[in-house]
Parts: C-alpha cells; structure tokens; sequence
C-alpha cells in the first residue's frame, strides 16, 4: 500500500523542508519494522521549488496470518479465504495508518525542534493515496474529508476492470487531497479517517482506542457532522467504547462552545472528597423535601437538572408514581458515576424504561427537556457564574416550561453555624455564589414573574430563628398549565444545544 505526501515552496522557504517536518531525510532511503511488515520512506522528487514524500508499506502476508485470524484480525472481514486471499498488501486500511503512527510519529504530533515555526503553520499539501478502500463510496469520503479545510477533495472511484466497464466501480477510490493546512492536522486526520472507510481493523480494538481517537481528532472531530459515524467505525462498533468517545466529545463541544477548558466544565465529581453533603441528614432531607413537593405536584415525569452523580434520580426511581425520570448533567464523569451507583446495564427491561441519562449544558435551550411534569435544579444555580444565570432561567422557564419547577440552594446565613466552615468560605470550592434569604427570594420572584409562575418557599432542615435554614427551597408552579410557549424565540442569550456551532457561542 502506498502513499504520497507533496508540498511545494521558494528559495526563502524551500520545500525540502518538509524532511524536517517529517524527520525524514530526502536523500536517503529509510525502512522502518512493523508488526506485519516493512515501512519504506524515500523521496521521489526533492527540490526547493516541490518535495514529495512516499510512504510504502510492505505486508508480510505470513506475519498477517500469525498475528491474528478473522474479522478485526488481520484478514479482510467478508471473505471465508481472508487469510490466504485478500486486499491487505494492495489497500490503504488501518494497516497504513499504524504504520504512519510508528514512521511519522513526531510529525503527527506537531513536533520539529530544528523547524518549529514551520511546524505550527499550515503548508500547501496534497496527499495521494492510489487504492482506498470506501465502504459507502466516493460521497462518504467526500463527506468526511471535505469538512476539515482541504479546498478540494478528489475521490475517484476505481473500475472493477477497465476492459469491462459494465461491471461498475469497485469499493475502491483513488484520494487526492489538496489544500494549506498543518501537516500534523492532515497526518492526524488521515491516521482516524483511514480505518474508519475501510471500516475494519486488523487488530482488537482496547478500550485505549478511545485516548487515541480523541488524541488524533483533537481540534476537529467534536465539531465534525459525521462524527457518530467516526467514532463508531473507528472504535470497530463496539457500544461501549462508542458511548464513552461520544460523550466525552460532547463534553469538548460544549467546552468550547462556552470558551473554557474540558476540566473546568467537568468538575461535578470532587476527586479527593465525597461531594454528598455533610451531615448526610442534610442531604437526605434535602431529598425528602424535593421528593414531596413533586409528589404534590402529582408530578409523573420529571427532570434532575444538574443531576451530578444521581442520588436524586435514585431516590426517585424507588416511588413507582416518577413514571419517567430523566437525568442531566454537563459531566461525562458525573454521569458515568450515576450509571454505576443505579446499575443501568444490569437493571430489569421495566425499571430501565424509566430512567435515562443525557449529557447536556442547562445554560443552553435543549429541545429534549420540553413537556414534562417537573425540573429540579437540586444545589445547581450556586454553581454558575451570575452572568449565566439569565441564560439557565430561560433555558429552564422559557423553553422547557415544565408545570412544576423545584429550586434549592444554600442560605449562606447559615454558614456560621457550621464550626468547620471559616468566616466567610462558601461550602464548595466551586460555589460561585452563596445567596442570603432576601436575595434568593428576589431571585425566585423576579424569575416566577417573568415566565407566568407561581412560587413558594419552604426551610430544609434545622430553621434556626435567627439565620434561617441551612438549605433553602423555592417551588414554582406554571400559573397557565396549558400554556407550553417557548418564551426564548426573542431572546438573545438562550442558544439551542441541539444546534450550536462555535459562530453561536462567539
């Protein structure tokens, strides 16, 4: 299988300069060992003005077979005769990509100490690769490599046999791609997209494939519009695996979307400490207290806005009356925590139907969320920057609009009785704000105004005649229960995680 990588340049910036870039010299011949052959790099063409690197890996059939048999193991996965008679030698799959990893693994990483400069900024490129395999032909490869800045994208299909043109296109495409951009990024791209058109690996995939495929799409594959389909074929279909790249991409859109860095955003699992409050009782009649407003409200099918590691959406899948129980939370790490502690994957068919778990930003309107009975946002809204406050309220009461919403916070007044607590800390290091009990009145009557509800308030725990109670509750009721308007369509400052692109979030 064979590969070919070109840039051109000047007298000032030669082309040859792609040797350094690659950490290949252009006038030597260099062969590299690999689990299932050899790797040649040598120079067809090397001058100031054009520069051509060529890739060629030579298979071992022999190596193939010992190294593994059947689907995913070195043979190609539709013929019974794989391992004596297959495309393997001939065709760019993830065979090529290994190889580009081990030969030009500095060069995918961005790193040239003698050319840094050169390195970081994108070069006119165009990468051919003769024989491609494409499972769902030339417009998936146009689709998948199209999106990522090359300005043109040639994949022309392979005849089965040119003397018999009657027989159509074989699932091969002879891929040129031209464009400016870093030779890491194009490396990169290739090392994911290759596997995925072959759409099988020669190798069992572990669960670190899902570190490499996040490591080699960083920068492009969040925001990719087949990124389920990358992510599935490259991770060889397995669910699991799938379900971890995707959230964790999720995760990565949403960061950027919001300008700040993946840990900032994950941050609802506290690593060195339990994040259940102390004293438990608290936190427990917390839960009794959120419980029995929904009850009162009669409320069937409800939303844990903030779900964090689900102690909530447990509580509330013990009463058989939450019919429906949906829990959210921008965590990928929060959420895996709250599918282990509810035991998803070995819970009964029924009990199943009930629950789910989204990844999602409550600060972003979410199509997903509209008509249900009742939202809880259970110490949430302490959580966010004030800024973003507005942004959470119209998400939640301006689209969403469930009939009940129930909100508790912290009542900071009450912090001097906690002899642990010094002057002036708030309760967790990521509290942005703690409110008084005037203020988060103020907050809840201003918000219930706007949006045609109706609120209440009720102490949790110990109501200490001086500071108050140590959390606080504020439980909403939609004054109109038929009216479901979306009161976002005017507003500025909600966005649709449906549908967000990084021009919304500029």
């Amino acid at each position: 299988m064979f590969l070919t990588i070109s840039t051109t340049g000047t007298a000032e910036k030669p082309a040859t300069d792609l040797g350094f870039l690659l950490h290949k010299h252009p006038e030597r011949a260099q062969a590299f060992g690999t689990a299932h052959g050899t790797a040649h790099v040598v120079y067809p063409e090397a001058s100031a003005e054009r520069c051509t690197a060529a890739l060629l890996l030579e298979v071992d059939p022999v190596a193939l077979v010992r190294k593994g048999r059947g689907k995913g193991r070195g043979g190609a996965p539709d013929a019974a005769l794989a391992q004596y008679v297959n495309d393997r030698p001939y065709a760019a799959s993830s065979l090529l990509a290994v190889a580009l990893a081990k030969v030009f693994k500095s060069a995918l990483h961005g790193s040239c100490a003698a050319l840094p400069e050169r390195a970081a900024a994108p070069l006119p490129l165009r990468i051919e690769i003769p024989a491609l395999p494409a499972r769902g032909g030339a417009g998936l490869v146009t689709r998948l490599f199209s999106p990522l800045g090359w300005a043109d994208v040639t994949a022309e299909p392979v005849a089965l046999d040119p003397e018999f043109p009657e027989w159509g296109d074989s699932r091969y495409v002879r891929l040129v791609l031209e464009g400016e951009l870093r030779l890491a990024d194009a490396l990169n791209q290739l090392y994911v997209l290759l596997p995925v058109l072959d759409d099988a690996k020669h190798y069992w995939v572990a669960p670190d494939e899902v570190d490499k495929l996040l490591r080699a799409g960083d920068g492009w594959l969040a925001d990719h519009p087949e990124r389920q389909l990358i992510t599935s074929r490259y991770l060889s279909r397995r669910w699991s695996l799938t379900r971890e790249a995707t959230e964790r991409l999720e995760l990565v859109r949403l960061a950027e979307a919001d300008g700040l860095d993946v840990d900032d955003v994950d941050n609802a699992v506290d690593e060195t400490t339990d994040t259940e409050e102390r004293p438990v009782p608290l936190a427990e009649q917390r839960r009794e207290a959120i419980l029995g407003a929904l009850r009162a409200a009669d409320a069937a099918r409800v939303l844990d806005l903030g779900c964090g590691q689900g102690q909530l959406v447990q509580a509330l899948l013990k009463d058989v009356r939450f019919t429906e129980i949906v829990g959210v939370d921008v965590s990928a790490r929060a959420l895996s925590v709250a599918a282990r502690r509810l035991r998803l994957e070995r819970m009964g068919e029924r009990q199943a139907g009930r629950v789910k778990l989204l990844q999602g930003s409550l600060t972003y309107t979410d199509k997903r969320l509209t008509g249900y009975d009742a939202a809880v946002l259970s110490e949430v809204i302490e959580h966010l920057d004030l800024p973003r406050l507005p942004a959470l309220e119209y998400a939640v009461f301006g689209s969403a609009r469930p009939r009940t919403v129930v909100v508790t916070t912290p009542n900071v007044e009450y912090n001097v009785r906690w002899e642990s607590l010094p002057a002036g800390h708030v309760r967790h290091g990521d509290h942005r704000f703690e409110w008084t009990r005037e203020e988060f009145r103020g907050w809840a009557e201003a918000v219930a105004d706007r949006h045609g509800y109706a609120v209440g308030f009720a102490p949790v725990g110990p109501d200490d005649p001086e500071v108050g109670p140590p959390t606080q509750l504020a439980h909403f009721t939609r004054i109109d229960p038929t009216d479901t308007t979306d009161l976002t369509a005017n507003d500025p400052t909600a966005h649709d995680t449906t549908d967000t692109t990084k021009e919304d979030a500029a």
